[in-house]
């Protein structure tokens, strides 16, 4: 008989996957029960109906009900109510021998739609691929969302550096050199802000997680006009990055370009890249004015 690793109880506490968002149970329930109360026009099932959707992710491919109830912070009841409708609605798919749910490719409707209609992602995309062909490395293109980065545009190179990593994969700000790069064209009190929703928290032993330090890390990104990190997130990445922004000089995304610290020495990939990744930061802040 095939067993599911998940039908266990979810694990209070346990360490999440890297880029995986944690589930809003309990404390997310009682959250949202607040925002409603204090904005009469939210509807509070359709937040529900996405709080089912987002308990799916990283090592939650399938789900039974019971564990769908337990990650949304609904009661079960609740939960099969939301999860039929959004079978019939298509966004959700059961498995008729496990009865298991799992999202389905209509999902990817609305990051298509947000893809395609976003018009700094499609005018930064001839400048991305033309960044790819000159360092033939992996090339991004982020924005940040509230504490995170978001990956919405990304040129692999042939050395396949983090296959993990694909469009919509998050990441903390403070940690990568694209966080910190938008990070350093905001403002202190904005920057500072950020930082200290965040939690800072070593992901490696290079990882950068003290306030002050950085602070001085997004100073030092301001005056030099580009971010650099090395193994923070990911053991064996470095990346640069520079702010894409407009025309008062707020950031709008990041471009950044990733290597593998195997193939380069640290202070090579400043001295390789930088140049080029701040000209095509550059040339699409120009571009999407």
């Amino acid at each position: 008989m095939r067993t599911h690793p998940a039908d266990a109880p979810v694990a209070r506490g346990k360490v999440r996957a890297k880029g995986e968002r944690a589930p809003r149970a309990g404390a997310a329930n009682g959250g949202s029960q607040a925002a409603r109360a204090s904005d009469p026009l939210m509807v509070g099932s359709v937040e529900k109906a996405f709080r089912v959707l987002n308990v799916f992710g990283q090592g939650r491919a399938s789900l039974s009900l019971s564990q769908i109830a337990e990650l949304s912070g609904m009661d079960v009841s609740a939960a099969q109510r939301f999860t039929h409708t959004l079978i019939r609605l298509g966004y959700l798919a059961k498995d008729a021998r496990t009865r298991r749910l799992e999202l389905t490719p209509r999902t990817l409707d609305l990051a298509a739609h947000f893809l395609s209609g976003h018009a700094l992602v499609n005018t930064a995309m001839p400048y991305l691929m033309h960044l790819s062909k000159q360092t033939e490395e992996t090339v991004n293109l982020t924005l940040l969302d509230g504490v995170e980065i978001v990956f919405v545009s990304r040129f692999m190179s042939r050395h396949m550096l983090n296959t993990d990593v694909v469009i919509g994969t998050r990441m903390p700000a403070y940690c990568t050199a694209p966080g910190v790069a938008i990070l350093s064209r905001l403002c202190d009190e904005e920057a500072r802000a950020i930082l200290d929703a965040s939690d800072l928290v070593a992901h490696t032993e290079f990882t950068t997680s003290r306030r002050d330090d950085l602070i001085a890390k997004i100073e030092l990104s301001r005056r030099q006009g580009y971010a650099t990190q090395f193994q923070e997130f990911f053991l064996g990445d470095a990346s640069v990055a520079a702010a894409v922004t407009d025309a008062a000089g707020r950031p709008r995304a990041a471009v950044n370009v990733a290597v593998s610290c195997a193939r380069y020495k640290q202070e090579e990939v400043a001295e390789r890249f930088a140049p080029l990744v701040v000209a095509a930061a550059h040339a699409v802040s120009k571009a999407a004015v």
